[in-house]
């Protein structure tokens, strides 16, 4: 009797809770909500492959294409360059005198006129040279009564011919040290009636100074270096360019280019290509290409630019949406389709921007290639 009311107990208690397992599971699914991730499309895995550009995606259709279009334009070089002076209207400012700085009246970086004071110098080179115009005088003076006097004994027959012609020759000789004193003394501005120790150096152009190499109290030589100022004349300058060898073809002296200031990125100026060095860097393979251009006023020596050149001829480029571009490594890459969800990254050079939201393609693709028209969608997709 004991074992079957045991037995009855436990089956009672197995049933029990049977039920409340049948309950709970009853309620867990009548108060169960939808699951939105479960009513989303799959999510794309990407597989690498052998080559690091290339890449599978499980759901292709998730990434649409579109088609290069052609574009015709002008093949443009662009290449950098610094503003420098024209060195054949670059002038060097000297001094005829030798001797010390007493006032400096400019500075490096002033703009000048021709004549204008610049510095003063007190030499001795003037004391010399004014003794030697006083001698000069002095000795003409005297030969020009002796000639005078050789004319009136000739005249009355006191004395030979000969006698008068030397006179004569002498006057003349003393004629030209007094002429050449009084050029010396002009040379180094001197005024003969009121000398002066202090000599006037003044601008021999107009232009700006771009070169100072003299302090108060220097010292100067005169007719040697180094000069005390050079005044350069920026009404044109030179725009000195780098332009690598394989693009050189694309180069002729005598072409005109577009001129781009970083600081006024706005403005274009035009030069015209003067000369080309015949001589390349053998460390990067540039050669120097030698812009003339016309300065309004906002180029400055040291200036860097953006200098392009413009081909002869239109050249076929594609034009695809700027966002199927990626820019990744300062580099710039498209995704074009394989097929059978394989993706490969292609390098690509772009030109300019165009109407529309397009993007020049100058070289990797051509027109009619189709690519994955949101580049930066499948490359998140990739790191992931």
């Amino acid at each position: 009797m004991k074992t079957n009311s045991s037995s009855k107990h436990l089956t009672t208690i197995l049933s029990s809770a049977l039920c409340s397992m049948l309950a709970l599971g009853l309620g867990a699914c009548n108060g169960a909500k939808a699951d939105p991730n479960a009513e989303a499309p799959p999510k794309a895995t990407v597989e690498p492959d052998l080559d690091a550009n290339n890449f599978k995606v499980d759901h292709p259709d998730q990434f649409p294409l579109v088609t290069a279009v052609e574009h015709k334009a002008v093949s443009a070089l662009n290449v950098t360059g610094v503003v420098q002076p024209d060195i054949t209207r670059a002038v060097p400012v000297i001094s005829l005198a030798t001797g010390r700085v007493v006032e400096i009246k400019a500075r490096l970086g002033d703009t000048v006129e021709k004549g204008q004071l610049l510095l003063k110098v007190r030499s001795n080179d003037v004391s010399g040279a004014y003794q030697t115009y006083i001698k000069a005088e002095n000795d003409e003076r005297l030969d020009r009564i002796q000639l005078e006097r050789a004319q009136t004994l000739y005249d009355k027959g006191a004395i030979a011919k000969s006698a008068l012609e030397q006179a004569d020759d002498t006057e003349a000789d003393a004629k030209a040290d007094l002429t050449a004193a009084t050029e010396q003394l002009r040379t180094l501005g001197i005024d003969k009636d009121h000398p002066s120790g202090i000599v006037d150096i003044v601008a021999p152009i107009s232009g700006v100074i771009t070169d100072q190499q003299v302090t108060n109290a220097a010292g100067v030589q005169g007719l040697s270096g180094p000069n005390p100022f050079t005044i350069s004349d920026l009404s044109y300058v030179w725009i000195i360019c780098d332009v690598y060898e394989n693009d050189l073809d694309a180069v002729r002296v005598g072409d005109s280019a577009d001129i781009h200031l970083n600081a006024h990125p706005n403005q274009v100026f035009q030069g015209r290509v003067d000369n080309i060095l015949p001589v390349l860097d053998p460390t990067i393979r540039t050669a120097k290409v030698r812009l003339e251009v016309k300065n309004p006023g906002q180029m400055r020596v040291g200036m860097f630019v953006t200098a392009t050149f413009y081909g002869k001829q239109p050249e076929a480029h594609s034009a695809i949406p700027a966002s199927a571009i990626l820019h990744l490594h300062d580099r710039e890459w498209v995704y074009a389709p394989l097929g059978a969800g394989h993706f490969k990254r292609l390098e690509v050079v772009t030109g300019n921007m165009l109407p529309g939201n397009l993007q020049e393609v100058v070289s990797g693709i051509k027109p009619g290639d189709r690519v994955v028209s949101n580049a930066l969608v499948l490359q998140n997709t990739v790191e992931q």
